[in-house]
């Protein structure tokens, strides 16, 4: 008889981007899949993959309880009417609740993600200290019921093991979500210097930094081409739309907005950047731009400096630090020919630590698949 997994997800979009390889390559032939997320229009997709779509409510932003427990109560339901046996979970909320509703439905295989551990963790306003006071509590009461909790890095499963919210026997620590190098592939690097940014306009990605560091390289090389892509982002710590305009119109960036061909995007730049200090799992933009063969700068914080072997396949900078990702900058300029090289052991790295189905595997086997 099928056992049946429930795999729940905040946003589709991006859930569906990084684990389409995981949800596609569960053998259906022993179980049923069935796949939570807040947006709708993936339902054909995943009817193809022979998995079931259905949708909650999940308010990423919203404290409100109300919401939050009918969403508890959605996955109790969802649960129950379903028999389900395997409760695997990615995101805040889905964490929470997913993993509550599974106690209180009586299933004992429950496998909650933290892909990072967000700005809450590193922003120190009022409102980030509640916060991280609050998740901090109830990832201690509700991890209790879960056989282990995945993480991507393991300096977020040492402050969780350290804080005392999960026993370090729970944590299972894999390689980010992995990359599909068929789906991002290798190209040989140009030797032209040239500038992206792909990630979610948030302050903690580091996007201002990017944006006044190339105002500095601009000032000395203003044939430079410094690109920005992604959308605006709702969370509080958002960037406006104002403020990436300022710099497109000084002429120091082009603002791409969100795109859906990341993969040609990335080939019309050498070297990729993310000057994050928001707490990452390991960023899947950066992964994209080391199987297609580019060079990384990033900081040397949890989840980036994972990706990056310093002045091999990039460089791993301080966080909020514009001046040294600047002084990067330009010694790439100035050492353009090593551009492919570089390039190339970013997408070395990428298909001996990174790949997507031996990621998979990894976490298959942590869930007794």
């Amino acid at each position: 008889m099928k056992k049946t997994i429930l795999i729940n997800s905040g946003r589709t979009s991006p859930f569906l981007n990084t684990r389409k390889d995981l949800i596609n390559n569960i053998d259906k032939e022993k179980y049923n899949v069935i796949v939570t997320g807040s947006e709708y229009g993936y339902e054909k997709e995943l009817e193809k993959m022979n998995v079931r779509f259905i949708k909650t409510n999940v308010f990423r932003t919203s404290l409100n309880p109300f919401k939050d427990i009918l969403l508890l109560l959605s996955y109790y339901n969802i649960i129950k009417k379903n028999n389900v046996d395997i409760v695997h979970s990615y995101t805040i909320k889905p964490n929470i609740f997913g993993t509550l509703a599974a106690k209180l439905a009586g299933v004992s295989n429950i496998y909650p993600t933290l892909n990072g551990i967000g700005y809450v963790f590193t922003e120190n306003t009022f409102k980030a200290r509640k916060l991280r006071y609050l998740i901090k509590f109830l990832y201690k009461r509700v991890f209790k019921s879960s056989k282990k909790v995945i993480f991507q890095n393991i300096d977020d499963a040492n402050e969780f093991i350290n804080l005392k919210i999960i026993p370090s026997e729970k944590a299972i620590v894999v390689n980010g979500s992995g990359i599909n190098l068929e789906k991002f592939p290798y190209k040989e690097n140009s030797l032209v210097p040239s500038f992206i940014l792909v990630t979610r306009l948030l302050k903690s990605k580091g996007v201002m930094e990017f944006l006044k560091a190339a105002e500095i390289i601009k000032h000395k090389y203003p044939e430079i081409k410094f690109s920005l892509v992604g959308p605006l982002d709702p969370n509080p710590n958002g960037i406006k739309i104002n403020d990436i305009n300022s710099y497109v119109e000084k002429g120091i960036v082009d603002y791409l907005g969100k795109r859906n061909d990341i993969s040609n995007v990335l080939h019309k730049h050498s070297v990729f950047v993310l000057p994050s200090f928001y707490r990452e799992g390991v960023p899947h933009s950066i992964l994209e731009a080391m199987s297609s063969g580019k060079v990384i700068i990033t900081t040397d914080s949890p989840g980036c400096r994972e990706t990056v072997i310093d002045g091999k396949n990039g460089f791993l900078i301080p966080v909020k630090d514009e001046n040294k990702l600047a002084e990067k900058m330009e010694w790439l300029i100035n050492n353009n020919s090593i551009l492919p090289k570089m390039g190339l052991e970013s997408y070395k790295y990428a298909k001996n630590k990174f790949e997507v189905n031996t990621v998979n595997e990894s976490i298959y086997n942590t869930m007794e698949l």
